[in-house]
C-alpha cells in the first residue's frame, strides 16, 4: 500500500529530498521514494508499505535508473521481512518489475542472501529481518561511494580526450542524483566538470516519450546551477553537424560481457552520431550494472513499455482524457511501438566508466578486467 504526501521544494540544497530512504514510523517501516513522475512541477513523496507498491512504483517509473532500483529492490526485501510477508515471493516479484535493469535483480538477490543466511544461522526472523537491510543499506552506501569515483574518473578521462576544459557535452535520459545513493553515473560526471569549471554547456535530450530529460535532468541541472540547454531528441544531429558537441555522456541499464550497452531509448543513435562526427562516446555506469552472464547486445531482454506512453503525454496537474491519464496527441487506436531501451555494440563507445576504473576499448576482455571476474558469470 503506498500513500502520497507533498513536501516544498523551496529552499533546499541541490540534493533535495532524497531519491529513496527507509523511515521507521509508528506505523511500522516503509520505504519512501520521492515520485519522479510527478517533477518537476512538485516534490512529493510516495510511501510504501510492501512490497506490492514498491513493485507499482518502479513499474510507473515513480522509482527508477539502475543503481537506484537495485537500492530500491534491496530494501524491497528487507520490507517484506520486516513486515513479516514471505520474502522469497517479494523478492521475486520485485526481481521482475523491469527486465532490462540488471542492478534490480542484483539489489534483490544481495538483500535476500543476507536474510537466508540469517535463518541457516538460526537466527530470529526479526534478526533476519534486520540482516537483510543491513544488506540493503550496505548497497545504498556503497552505490554513493562508486558515484564519487566513477565522476573523478570521467572528469579525468574528460581532461584526457578533451585537454583545455570548456566541455560541451551531451547527455541523455536521467542519470543523476534521482537514479543513485549518490549524485549519479553519466551526470556526477558532468556536475564535476561544472564543478571544476570545466563545462561550457550541458545539452540535454528531452528525451522521449516520458521526457526524463526535460523533467529530471534540467530540474538538477538548474538546482546546480549548470550552464544547460534543452533540445528535442531529433535535434541532436543538427548539434554534431554544427560542431557544437565535445562528448556524449550516458548511463546504462544493462552492460553484456562483450561491451553492449543497453540505455535508455535514443542512445544509439547517438552513438551513431558521435562516431560519424568523431565525438568521444562515453557510457558511465557501477560495476553491478555490468552483467558478464549476458554474453552480447542481442542476448539482452529489451522491455516494451506501454503503447500509451507515445500516444499521450502526460503533464502533472494537467487536464487528462487518454487511457493512461495523459493527454491524447495521436489519433484514438494508433498502435505504438515503444521500446524502453536500445543496445549499443562496443564498437560505438569509446569507454565505459565506472568505479573501478575506465575500460578503452570496449572489449569483452578489457570489461573482464576492469570488473575482476572471469568472462561468463553473472554478477549477484
Amino acid at each position: 500500500m503506498a500513500d502520497q504526501y507533498a513536501q516544498s521544494g523551496e529552499d533546499k540544497q541541490p540534493a533535495g529530498i532524497p531519491a529513496i530512504r527507509w523511515d521507521e514510523p509508528p506505523e511500522g517501516p516503509v520505504v519512501v521514494l520521492l515520485d519522479q513522475t510527478r517533477l518537476p512541477s512538485e516534490e512529493v513523496e510516495l510511501v510504501c508499505t510492501d512490497a506490492s507498491a514498491l513493485v507499482e512504483a518502479i513499474r510507473s517509473l515513480a522509482v527508477r535508473g539502475a543503481p537506484l532500483l537495485g537500492i530500491a529492490g534491496a530494501y524491497g526485501v528487507a520490507l517484506a521481512a520486516a513486515r513479516g510477508f514471505d520474502v522469497d515471493e517479494a523478492a521475486l516479484a520485485l526481481a521482475g518489475a523491469r527486465p532490462t535493469a540488471v542492478n534490480l535483480s542484483v539489489g534483490v538477490r544481495r538483500a535476500q542472501e543476507a536474510h537466508q543466511a540469517s535463518l541457516a544461522r538460526g537466527e530470529s526472523p526479526e534478526q533476519a529481518a534486520q540482516a537483510a537491510l543491513a544488506a540493503a543499506r550496505t548497497l545504498h552506501r556503497e552505490d554513493a561511494e562508486a558515484s564519487a569515483r566513477m565522476a573523478e574518473h570521467g572528469l579525468r578521462l574528460l581532461e584526457e580526450l578533451l585537454p583545455g576544459g570548456g566541455h560541451r557535452i551531451l547527455t541523455h535520459c536521467n542519470t543523476g542524483a534521482l537514479v543513485s545513493g549518490g549524485e549519479g553515473t553519466a551526470l556526477a560526471v558532468a556536475l564535476a566538470a561544472h564543478r571544476a569549471g570545466q563545462l561550457r554547456r550541458l545539452w540535454v535530450d528531452e528525451t522521449r516519450p516520458l521526457l526524463q530529460g526535460a523533467r529530471l535532468t534540467a530540474w538538477e541541472a538548474a538546482r546546480h546551477g549548470m550552464a544547460y540547454s534543452l533540445l528535442t531528441d531529433n535535434a541532436a544531429g543538427s548539434l554534431f553537424a554544427a560542431g557544437e558537441v565535445d562528448a556524449v555522456l550516458i548511463g546504462a541499464d544493462r552492460i553484456a560481457a562483450d561491451g553492449s550497452v543497453a540505455n535508455k531509448v535514443g542512445s544509439y543513435p547517438l552513438a551513431v552520431l558521435a562516431r560519424y562526427h568523431h565525438v568521444p562516446f562515453i557510457v558511465v555506469a557501477p560495476v553491478t550494472t555490468v552483467d558478464l552472464g549476458t554474453p552480447d547486445g542481442a542476448s539482452i531482454e529489451v522491455e516494451q513499455r506501454p503503447g500509451y506512453e507515445v500516444t499521450e503525454i502526460s503533464a502533472p496537474q494537467a487536464p487528462v482524457a487518454g487511457a493512461g491519464g495523459g493527454i491524447p496527441v495521436a489519433p484514438l487506436g494508433a498502435q505504438a511501438y515503444n521500446p524502453a531501451f536500445d543496445v549499443t555494440p562496443p564498437e560505438l563507445v569509446t569507454a565505459i566508466v565506472t568505479e573501478a576504473g575506465v575500460a578503452s576499448p570496449v572489449t569483452a576482455k578489457s570489461l573482464a578486467e576492469l570488473c575482476g571476474r572471469p568472462v561468463g558469470e553473472r554478477l549477484g
